[in-house]
C-alpha cells in the first residue's frame, strides 16, 4: 500500500494562513507537511488560508515530501469549502486530506464520497488521495476499529492529545507528556488502541504534538515512549523537534544492517541454492519464518526512511 511505503516519522505542521511558514517548511527535512485549516487558522483567516495552501502546493518544491492538508472538522462549516477548494485548485499536487475529530466511520465515509466525485470531475486519478483521521475524543477512540476500516483511502491514524485529554475531562493542562503525579502513563491504552486498528487494517500511527517546543529533550521522551510500541512517527510543532523525530522513528544502524541480513540468508537459505532450509543460523542467532516477519518490519523502516546498509550477505562456500 501507498501509505505503508510513505515515511511519516516527522509530520510537521504548518498554518495555512503564514506564507513565509508555507515557503520556509519546503526547505526543511520533515517527511510530511501538513498545510493547516483548522486549530492553526482563526476563523475570519480560512478563505485567505485556503488561497495560500493551494498556491503553495502548486508553485512550491516539495520533493521527498507528503502532502497533506488538514481541513476543518465535520462539525463546522468550513469542512466542505476547504476540501472543494483545496482538491479544486490543487487535487494534483496533494497526497492526503487530514480530517480531524473523527467520531464514526460516517466521516470519512462523507470524505471518501466527495474526493471520488472531485476526482472524477476533475480527470484526476480516482482514489489517488489519501485520507488521515485524527482521532480526538471518547467517541473516536471507541469506534476507531470502523473508522480504520472505512475507506482504503485511510493511510493514518493519528492521535490528537489536546482535544482527547478535554473530552474526558482529564484533569491535566500538560498536552503530550507524562501528567505530574500520576504513576504511569495514562495515555498507553490510547495509543495502543489507536496502534491496534491502524496495524488491524494495515495503516500507519501517528503519534500527536509535544506542546513544548523548546524542550527537546522531552519531545524526545515521550516521541521514545511510542516509537516502542510501533508508532511509525509523530507530529512536529517547530523544526526544532524535527531531527529527533526522524532519529526516533528510525531503526538503529545496526538493527537495519542486521534486519537486511535476516532477510538476505532467510531467503538464500529457502532457496533451491540453499537446501531449502526453514530454520537456519545466521552467526550465533536462529533465524526462521517469525525472525523474517520481524525483520521485514525493521527493514521496511529503515527503507522508508532512505537509509543505507552498512553490511551484505556472503552465502557460505
Amino acid at each position: 500500500m501507498a501509505a505503508l511505503g510513505r515515511s511519516r516519522r516527522s509530520c510537521l505542521a504548518v498554518p495555512g494562513s503564514s506564507v513565509k511558514m508555507l515557503g520556509k517548511a519546503q526547505g526543511l527535512p520533515a517527511d510530511q507537511v501538513f498545510l493547516d485549516l483548522e486549530d492553526a487558522v482563526a476563523p475570519l483567516a480560512k478563505p485567505e488560508a485556503r488561497k495560500n495552501i493551494v498556491a503553495a502546493l502548486n508553485e512550491g518544491d516539495w520533493a521527498g515530501k507528503t502532502r497533506v492538508v488538514r481541513v476543518n472538522d465535520l462539525t463546522t462549516p468550513w469542512t466542505y469549502t476547504d476540501v472543494i477548494a483545496i482538491v479544486e485548485g490543487a487535487g494534483a499536487n496533494l497526497d492526503a486530506i487530514m480530517l480531524p475529530k473523527v467520531q464514526s466511520a460516517s466521516h470519512v465515509e462523507w470524505l471518501d464520497l466527495t474526493l471520488t466525485q472531485l476526482e472524477k470531475s476533475l480527470g484526476l486519478p480516482v482514489g489517488a488521495i489519501g485520507i488521515e483521521a485524527q482521532i480526538e475524543n471518547a467517541a473516536g477512540l471507541v469506534n476507531v476499529d470502523a473508522i480504520a476500516a472505512a475507506s482504503p483511502r485511510v493511510e493514518t491514524i493519528i492521535f490528537g492529545p489536546a482535544d482527547f485529554m478535554a473530552s474526558i475531562n482529564m484533569k491535566s493542562l500538560v498536552v503530550g507528556s507524562l501528567i505530574p503525579g500520576y504513576p504511569g502513563d495514562p495515555y498507553h491504552y490510547i495509543l495502543m488502541r489507536i496502534l491496534m486498528a491502524a496495524r488491524m487494517h494495515d495503516k500507519q500511527a501517528i503519534d500527536g504534538p509535544y506542546l513544548q517546543i523548546k524542550d527537546v529533550d522531552g519531545f524526545t521522551e515521550v516521541a521514545r515512549r511510542s516509537a516502542a510500541l510501533g508508532f511509525d512517527g509523530k507530529w512536529v510543532l517547530h523544526p526544532g523537534q524535527l531531527d529527533a523525530a526522524n532519529e526516533v522513528y528510525s531503526p538503529a544502524q545496526s538493527d537495519y544492517d542486521h534486519a537486511e541480513l535476516i532477510l538476505d540468508a532467510y531467503d538464500y537459505y529457502t532457496s533451491e541454492q540453499g537446501g531449502r532450509l526453514g530454520a537456519v543460523m545466521l552467526g550465533d542467532e536462529m533465524i526462521d519464518e517469525a525472525s523474517r516477519k520481524m525483520a521485514l518490519v525493521i527493514s521496511a523502516k529503515g527503507r522508508a526512511a532512505a537509509m543505507t546498509r552498512t553490511t551484505s550477505f556472503t552465502p557460505p562456500a
